[in-house]
């Protein structure tokens, strides 16, 4: 398969020239233009990054949630003034997130690219990966994104905000101090002072702790496990309750073959099951999708599943292209056998496409 036509090819140049901009591209646009683009990108990129060319959301949410929201509750400010804030705040991020939709986590997330990278050196040491995570494991994970969001982007900011949170348990970022970005993109820039534990308090200390465990916890999971972070990231959450403004759609028609099948299902990172399983409703963008579009990679039926800009298709699944897809993903799965002697994960789409003759006896198209 010619590398321009395979989309998971693509996607990773995408990645790699959106990452390096957003961690580095200060350098390039200068430190004030950098401030200045937006305040509120609909991706994790951090603010403790001195080179950052921009800087997520979540970071003035915070802010403004403890300082105007906190302070209205207590009258010593307007709440309209502080919901106005935060509210123009949500809006910014909403025009670029109406133009992506979720796509910003699948294609120009810095976390999310560092634990895609993780999982492809856990191949190549040979480290075994699950067919993801269990049915049951993954209801339980699911609402935690949600709490996150609420309690560690809005809720403590505006406890903090209140003062009703001593020794430093609460304040205007304190999801920032537990994030893997802010980690992972100072680390990229050579700066290690993040890596520390913060004795001025016992709240800086808890969560400065947490921060550095968490990250730790990351890159350990991140070899044996797809996208362990962006299964809880707020972020995710942010963008999933507003995922029906998005232009960027996954639509799937379903048909009866598509019960004998599952390999959408087996090529989602974020064990999105019910892609599979969903025959009725035709906008599949799940909560914890991140539109990377491999389901669509991996699916050997003609506009079964497809990824949608404004009702327009970009993307669709077809015979032609699933045959391609699935050789270039065998001949990489026996060069990396060659070279490092470690067989696939199972689940790999390269094994589920192994299979997926065995599973189309009917003849399909493919």
């Amino acid at each position: 398969m010619r590398f321009w036509r395979n989309v998971s090819v693509i996607r990773k140049l995408a990645q790699t020239v959106i990452v390096v901009f957003l961690v580095f591209g200060a350098s390039v646009v200068g430190v004030y233009t950098a401030d200045k683009i937006t305040t509120a990108f609909p991706a994790l990129t951090c603010a403790y990054d001195g080179q950052s060319a921009d800087y997520c959301v979540l970071v003035p949410v915070q802010r403004q949630s403890g300082r105007y929201i906190g302070s209205a509750i207590l009258g010593e400010a307007s709440l309209w003034t502080g919901l106005l804030t935060v509210g123009l705040t949500l809006t910014t991020f909403l025009i670029l997130f109406v133009l992506f939709n979720k796509a910003f986590c699948g294609w120009a997330c810095p976390l999310g690219f560092f634990q895609e990278l993780l999982a492809s050196l856990g191949q190549k040491l040979g480290i075994r990966q699950p067919d993801g995570l269990p049915d049951k494991a993954v209801r339980r994970i699911r609402p935690a994104k949600w709490f996150m969001l609420a309690i560690l982007v809005f809720g403590l900011p505006i406890v903090g905000g209140m003062g009703l949170a001593t020794a430093g348990f609460a304040n205007s970022a304190t999801f920032c101090s537990v994030c893997p970005s802010r980690f992972l993109t100072t680390l990229a820039t050579g700066d290690l002072s993040q890596f520390r534990i913060n004795l001025s308090s016992p709240g800086t200390m808890f969560w400065t702790g947490v921060g550095v465990f968490l990250f730790g916890l990351i890159v350990t999971l991140g070899m044996t496990l797809r996208q362990p972070f962006c299964r809880i990231c707020p972020m995710l959450a942010l963008h999933a309750a507003f995922r029906r403004l998005g232009l960027v759609r996954l639509v799937k028609k379903g048909t009866p073959r598509c019960e004998k099948c599952g390999l959408c299902a087996k090529a989602c990172p974020m064990d999105i099951r019910e892609i599979h399983t969903e025959m009725h409703k035709r906008d599949v963008t799940f909560p914890d999708c991140t539109l990377c579009a491999r389901c669509v990679e991996f699916c050997p039926d003609k506009d079964v599943l497809q990824i949608r800009y404004a009702g327009m298709p970009l993307f669709s699944s077809s015979p032609a292209y699933f045959k391609e897809r699935k050789k270039a993903q065998v001949r990489w799965e026996k060069m990396r056998f060659a070279s490092f002697g470690a067989p696939g994960r199972a689940g790999e789409p390269g094994e589920a496409t192994r299979g997926a003759s065995r599973s189309r006896s009917d003849g399909g198209r493919s």
